[in-house]
């Protein structure tokens, strides 16, 4: 209960904060997905994960947050059972700012990016940097964010890492629907601190698209409300673990991951 308490006041406060940096809101969506899969690495081998959503575009840029409560397949009734993580990621369109045009080939605007990333075990990021949207033929929405990685400093983790996020979401008919494939990747670049040591943050590419049929448009004409599909997240060193690395000077073994969700996504 009391990770399902801090997840929900984690949720409302990113949402306040995103209200509270930028208005008027021009447009929002919010999501409910559950996830069930397995062949994770580092954490339970099988996991369900119920993610709450918010994306929304505002008069000077727009905000996305995500929070993650998972909970494993061994009914443990410990708080270790269950987790939570979240992305809080307002960007600053220089665009709508400055009344510039800064449209260029396939740019659509350069923006300023920021994430907040925070889960249990004082896991705590601030990431910074810039961010272009693109039009790209085929793509319903594509843009590339650019950060510089500071861990807070209460872990211990060296600073110093870049990492160049892509998203992207693209829509295919299909007889009377439509499949959506969209994700992301984060691909931090380089390692960070010194190897074999508490502090060090390795390199790691994290690939996580998911392919989903619109069940809501082929079953009762309502477009972009019901998706069921897959999910696949690839990890290399997850976490910024090296691959059977240590942590604390305790072996982690594997930490490379393929693994595959089965999905059910609502919007409201």
């Amino acid at each position: 209960m009391k990770s399902i308490l801090t997840t929900a006041a984690l949720a409302s406060s990113m949402m306040l904060a995103g209200q509270a940096i930028a208005a008027p809101m021009l447009w929002q969506n919010n999501s409910l997905t559950y996830l069930y899969g397995n062949d994770f690495k580092v954490d339970p081998d099988t996991q369900h994960t119920l993610t709450f959503e918010h994306a929304s575009g505002w008069t000077y840029g727009d905000v996305f947050l995500f929070v993650d409560y998972k909970w494993n397949e061994s009914q443990d009734d410990s708080e270790a059972a269950r987790t939570y993580y979240g992305e809080f990621s307002p960007r600053l369109s220089l665009g709508k700012t400055t009344g510039m045009d800064f449209s260029y080939g396939p740019i659509k605007d350069v923006l300023v990016a920021f994430t907040y990333e925070r889960g249990e075990n004082e896991v705590q990021n601030y990431l910074l940097g810039p961010a272009v949207d693109l039009a790209v033929p085929g793509f319903d929405r594509l843009a590339i964010n650019t950060y510089y990685r500071k861990p807070d400093g209460i872990r211990n983790k060296a600073s110093g890492q870049w990492q160049i996020t892509p998203t992207w979401a693209i829509t295919i008919p299909v007889g009377n629907s439509d499949i959506l494939i969209d994700g992301y990747i984060d691909w931090v670049v380089n390692d960070a601190g010194n190897d074999g040591s508490d502090d060090f943050q390795s390199k790691n590419l994290h690939i996580n698209p998911q392919v989903k049929y619109d069940l809501g448009k082929a079953v009762y004409q309502k477009a972009g409300q019901l998706y069921v599909g897959i999910e696949y997240d690839y990890w290399s060193n997850k976490y910024g673990i090296k691959d059977g690395g240590f942590v604390s000077e305790n072996f982690v073994g594997p930490t490379d991951q393929s693994a595959w969700n089965a999905i059910v996504k609502v919007h409201f």
